[in-house]
């Protein structure tokens, strides 16, 4: 018999956003247990290129999937450059990025099972909405 172990299965979308590259940055973060929202991040960053903000925003998302008892995590994102480079498919060739991606690199060993995906930029509104909120508002 299959005893439950209170882990969960999390889906987490991430966005960075700059306006400017460099500029004003911020990051959202929408974690979800299937269908339920159990937290949203908007963060408001100061001056970073669009793809650092990218790379934060799965930074803190994965720091922040910590607190759940999870071991599963599939992390959907618009940014094409970092989920391939996560993914192994480019190399990561700015020296500004590659210690971001080494740390996620790092942060994604905490998990037994991992999916990092690409996806079209409507289907992530509510990651890039609290982005630009952070930076509307330079909320910390």
């Amino acid at each position: 018999m299959h005893q439950p172990t209170g882990e969960m299965d999390l889906t987490v979308y991430t966005d960075g956003a700059a306006r400017g590259n460099p500029g004003e940055a911020g990051i959202g973060v929408v974690i979800y247990k299937g269908s339920q929202r159990l937290k949203t991040i908007s963060k408001y960053l100061g001056q970073l290129t669009n793809n650092q903000a990218e790379y934060q925003a799965l930074i803190t998302a994965l720091e922040s999937v910590r607190e759940y008892p999870v071991q599963t995590i599939t992390i959907k994102s618009d940014s094409e450059l970092m989920v391939r480079q996560i993914n192994s498919l480019y190399r990561v060739k700015d020296k500004n990025l590659f210690s971001l991606y080494q740390k996620v690199m790092e942060l994604l060993k905490n998990f037994s099972d991992y999916r990092i995906l690409h996806i079209p930029r409507i289907e992530n509104k509510e990651a890039d909405t609290s982005a630009n909120l952070a930076i509307d508002h330079k909320l910390t």
